[in-house]
């Protein structure tokens, strides 16, 4: 496909069909890293209670690579999407390869200091004494790969916002299976316990990294990185900056949160620390396909407000905001009846990490349905350039009321403030929501309304 054929796909196409025909392979790509990330818990849930916990705590060093690695990636690919709909692939190409290369660099800097300092950091992680050295060992191959995993999430997001998602789906699904198969001959075969797991982890990133690279440097019509398009300025960074800031809130945050909350279960032991730690990669699970719908409606925002096509950006809002609530109201449900067999999978062997499992399990599908307003929100409020707007509602839920709601309600409820803090987060960020986008979308009918002759059919 040319240049002006995906020019005018994004900004004529029916709706209906343009945005799950984006976001179909972002869906079956977030899915599958899902499910990897899943039947990695699993693995690791086999060693040991406390296995499954020191993975629980580096999660939040993951989050925390992947808020950098979004920062970048989402951050350039909204400005490339409104560039290339706006016609201007010569910033486009500089802005690709700036994105690129920093994200690289950023990694490197990153592994360095972790590698170095690795032990100090995961004790700053929230790691009790009895998982602390468990953590240090999946730590250290976590941090080897930061600058190939920080790669990775700029490329994927790049080709995703030129419209090539089924080829960005290429890339991470390769990582991702061979991940799922790498897991259980490194963890039990050769007997290398959960640092197994970690190097399964790194070796799937690496070869999703490598897949990338390939492809956006052998397939037409896609911007490739290259040095010669590397001219870096604070205009570029700026952008990068104003449209991933909102990615650095939810992930960064979702860092600190997973942080506020080892410390919040450490009193009561691995087992709650266990607990969560599933659970919260189960939920992930679960808004996988939302966000990967999200990430094929993004692209579908960034074009048509690059092209001053107002009337298609609400539009897509609105579509995109009936299948999210339907799609996830209906996940929810299922869900919550099947909370109980899905902690006896993990650890069948810890009643104790069951009891408290299904409880936080149940409690978020309770507010499940909430999520697809905001995420939704979110993206189109980076897709158009609204970063401060998104990242209130990002900072909101994943930190400026779920940190607090994990230091507080704890001391108060035991186990059962730790169950609902996360239900609490949701409700009150919702209600901060509705106000912010009220605004935003009197905004987009009064741009529509001041551009009636773009406004065609």
């Amino acid at each position: 496909m040319t240049q002006d054929e995906r020019y005018r796909m994004m900004t004529e196409s029916n709706l209906h069909s343009l945005i799950p025909k984006m976001a179909i392979p972002t869906i079956i790509s977030m899915l599958v890293t899902s499910v990897y990330n899943l039947a990695d818990t699993y693995f690791v849930s086999q060693i040991s209670t406390e296995a499954s916990a020191a993975v629980g705590v580096i999660f939040s060093l993951m989050s925390l690579i992947q808020a950098l690695g979004f920062t970048i990636g989402i951050g350039s690919s909204t400005y490339v999407s409104r560039l290339l709909g706006q016609k201007n692939r010569e910033e486009a190409e500089r802005t690709v390869s700036t994105a690129f290369f920093t994200a690289l660099a950023v990694g490197t800097v990153f592994a360095a200091i972790g590698l170095t300092f690795r032990e100090g950091i995961v004790h700053a992680l929230g790691a009790i004494p009895e998982v602390h050295d468990l953590a240090v060992d999946y730590a250290t191959y976590i941090f080897m790969g930061a600058p190939f995993m920080m790669g990775l999430y700029v490329l994927n997001n790049q080709m995703r916002a030129q419209g090539s998602a089924v080829l960005s789906m290429i890339g991470v699904l390769s990582g991702c299976i061979l991940n799922i198969g790498l897991d259980p001959l490194f963890i039990f075969v050769f007997d290398w316990g959960i640092a197994g797991a970690a190097i399964a982890t790194v070796l799937s990133q690496i070869i999703s990294f490598t897949i990338l690279i390939i492809l956006n440097n052998r397939v037409k019509n896609i911007i490739s990185v290259r040095l010669k398009t590397l001219k870096p300025s604070w205009k570029i960074y700026k952008e990068i900056v104003h449209g991933g800031f909102p990615s650095l809130c939810r992930q960064g945050l979702a860092s600190l949160s997973g942080v506020a909350l080892n410390f919040a279960a450490g009193p009561f032991g691995a087992a709650a620390l266990s607990a969560l730690s599933i659970v919260n990669r189960f939920m992930m699970f679960l808004y996988s396909a939302l966000i990967g719908y999200g990430q094929g409606f993004q692209p579908v925002c960034g074009f048509n407000f690059g092209a001053k096509r107002y009337d298609r950006v609400y539009d897509a809002y609105k579509f995109s905001l009936k299948v999210g609530v339907i799609l996830i109201s209906i996940i929810g449900i299922a869900a919550y009846l099947i909370a109980p067999q899905v902690m006896t999978w993990f650890r069948a062997d810890d009643q104790e990490v069951i009891r408290i499992g299904i409880q936080a399990l149940r409690a978020q599908c309770f507010t499940l349905p909430l999520q697809a307003y905001l995420m939704l929100s979110q993206f189109l409020c980076q897709s158009i350039g609204y970063g401060f707007r998104a990242a209130l509602i990002a900072m909101g839920r994943q930190g400026l009321f779920l940190i607090p709601a994990y230091l507080i309600l704890p001391k108060f409820l035991q186990v059962t403030g730790l169950v609902i803090a996360q239900p609490c987060s949701d409700v009150i960020t919702m209600l901060m929501a509705i106000l912010i986008m009220s605004a935003v979308i009197r905004k987009l009918k009064k741009l529509t309304a001041e551009n009636p002759i773009l406004q065609t059919a």
